[in-house]
């Protein structure tokens, strides 16, 4: 069985997507990252970068949210499009702009707009700028198309959703205006019934909900350093 070690931000709850849509069977690890549990030894057996989400599948150890994806996808075969070199092509570019492009600019976004303990007006143009940027092109992609590789409903529209979902939280909630055809897709998967228990996952858990000086601590190391 796998092992699903998480928590309810953005990356873990696509592979909870993922895990509820293919109907893998799975045991969720809960790990409180406010409370330091992705410093545990335990934990950075599994994954020596501290980060959620990982997974165990049966001794094979994952990490990274897109490299998860990934490899579900290709060991169950479920969810990927159809095999070609062109939509291959496409797969791998679109979960690469999310990995390195979509989430880290959208969480330092997030970071400098709601957490950093002093207002930076350059990061925060800096960071909110690029999360728009990157949300434009995810836009753009998707106008004339339903979905982001070929016609069928796959991991990177998963891995999309992750992060767009975030999208009022991230840039306000009069954002989405800016985005009709990306709002078009997250409408969609949001929808599905494997979206709600993928989101719900994180309230059959106890995890800290204060963002206090040992949450910052642990969750921002350069104050503790």
């Amino acid at each position: 069985m796998i092992k699903f070690y998480f928590n309810g931000s953005p990356n873990p709850t696509k592979i909870g997507l993922f895990l509820e849509e293919a109907g893998l069977a799975y045991e969720p690890v809960p790990v409180d990252t406010r409370t330091g549990d992705q410093f545990k030894p335990e934990f950075l057996a599994i994954n020596p970068n501290g980060k959620v989400p990982a997974i165990s599948d049966d001794g094979n150890i994952v990490f990274d949210s897109n490299a998860i994806l990934l490899y579900l996808g290709e060991k169950t075969g479920k969810f990927m499009p159809s095999n070609t070199p062109a939509n291959r092509a496409q797969l791998l570019s679109w979960l690469m702009f999310v990995a390195t492009g979509v989430g880290p600019f959208s969480g330092q976004a997030v970071h400098f707009k709601h957490f950093a303990p002093e207002k930076v007006p350059y990061a925060i143009n800096r960071y909110a700028f690029e999360a728009n940027r990157h949300y434009g092109i995810l836009n753009d992609h998707l106008a004339g198309k339903k979905y982001m590789v070929g016609d069928t409903y796959t991991i990177v529209d998963m891995d999309v959703w992750g992060w767009a979902r975030m999208i009022p939280f991230i840039l306000g909630e009069d954002q989405w205006v800016k985005f009709p055809n990306l709002k078009r897709l997250h409408d969609e998967v949001q929808a599905r019934p494997a979206a709600a228990i993928a989101i719900a996952l994180k309230d059959k858990f106890t995890f800290k909900a204060e963002m206090d000086d040992e949450a910052r601590r642990n969750m921002f190391k350069h104050i503790a350093a």
